[in-house]
């Protein structure tokens, strides 16, 4: 399926009460992010210590406009702070976890 029909069906599922069932935890923290609920998108990977969820608490700390705690995850995903905005950003890593 195309990545930005993806997109799509991922903003339209903020209107909804709970992220779907079938989202792996990166995702579930992204959708609870685009909510608006930092704290409950933090709460997912906060735990985690996986590259691919270290790579969205990077995201979350950079969010929060903690930049060296978003280095740290950066650093521990093996990526590097992008020169995106956070919406560009979002957007490229929901389409990343959406496959």
């Amino acid at each position: 399926m195309n990545t930005e029909l993806n997109l799509i069906r991922f903003k339209e599922s903020l209107a909804l009460a709970e992220p779907a069932r079938e989202y792996v935890v990166q995702l579930k923290s992204l959708w609870y992010d685009g909510k608006g609920d930092w704290h409950q998108a933090h709460a997912q990977v906060d735990q985690l210590n996986d590259r691919e969820s270290a790579w969205v608490h990077a995201y979350l700390h950079r969010k929060e406009g903690d930049i060296w705690n978003a280095d740290y995850w950066y650093n521990r995903a093996r990526q590097r702070r992008p020169e995106l905005t956070l919406e560009e950003e979002w957007e490229h890593l929901v389409k990343h976890f959406l496959g």
